[in-house]
């Protein structure tokens, strides 16, 4: 299955991103060329950027913490496995522990580290970091890749307790949907949501329907589905096909 995502309001957005970074992060973190690395570090200065712009921490413990109530007042209901219970709350707690021991911002590493602030004002520049405008973070792409691996996880290690936090939110997030197979008749799909709050939509999608693409919005009252396909000069244009797919809502 083919799965695409919605979040219904910007703290489920940032997450979303937060997680599509760091998913990033790692995979060019393991490979070993030069160039592999340095997209790794540009992506650890976005990663930054993104959890800068609110306070990520503050929400992040407060959910967690919301998330833990919440499941502390099942341990005393016969019909739940307690031992997953127990893990799933061990999980968030060591989460929010981690996070209530974080310093400072996110930004904090540009602060600390001139060398990287440097190279992230360069960053931002069309071709600016080429080895005559870096010549300092030419050499170090010269070095081993598992020197500039090991060094690259460290800058990125302040992160890691957001990730932590992000992660756990999401999968219990996502592990709360109710779902249900729909069809989009003519490409489209409506559904009032009765006064329902929703704060992620999932659509998937068959493997051979991939050459459909949904384009999903929603508001407190009703969300729309629509497919569209890519024509030669892969433009968007309507579909006219009877679509089916899973259709999943979550909310804590």
């Amino acid at each position: 299955m083919i799965l695409y995502e919605y979040p219904f309001n910007e703290r489920i957005r940032t997450l979303l991103r937060l997680e599509d970074l760091f998913d990033r992060l790692d995979f060019f973190l393991a490979q070993d060329h030069a160039l592999q690395h340095h997209v790794a570090l540009t992506t650890v200065f976005e990663i930054i950027d993104v959890a800068g712009r609110a306070d990520l921490k503050t929400d992040l413990i407060k959910e967690l913490e919301r998330q833990r109530q919440a499941l502390s007042s099942l341990r005393s209901n016969p019909q739940i496995d307690q031992k997953a219970l127990d893990a799933v709350i061990g999980e968030i707690e060591q989460a929010m522990a981690l996070l209530n021991q974080t310093v400072g911002k996110a930004g904090q590493l540009l602060v600390d580290n001139e060398w990287l602030t440097s190279i992230r004002s360069r960053a931002i520049i069309p071709g600016g970091t080429c080895e005559f405008d870096l010549p300092a973070y030419y050499a170090w792409q010269q070095r081993p890749a598992e020197d500039r691996r090991i060094d690259v996880a460290k800058w990125a290690r302040p992160l890691m307790p957001l990730r932590q936090g992000t992660t756990t939110v999401l999968r219990l997030l996502r592990e709360s949907s109710q779902s249900g197979k729909v069809i989009a008749t003519g490409g489209s799909y409506q559904q009032m949501l009765s006064g329902r709050s929703y704060q992620l939509m999932q659509v998937l999608l068959d493997e051979s329907l991939l050459a459909f693409i949904p384009e999903m919005s929603a508001n407190k009252y009703m969300l729309w589905v629509r497919f569209t396909q890519q024509d030669g000069d892969l433009r968007p244009k309507s579909v006219d096909a009877d679509i089916p797919f899973l259709l999943k809502l979550c909310n804590f």
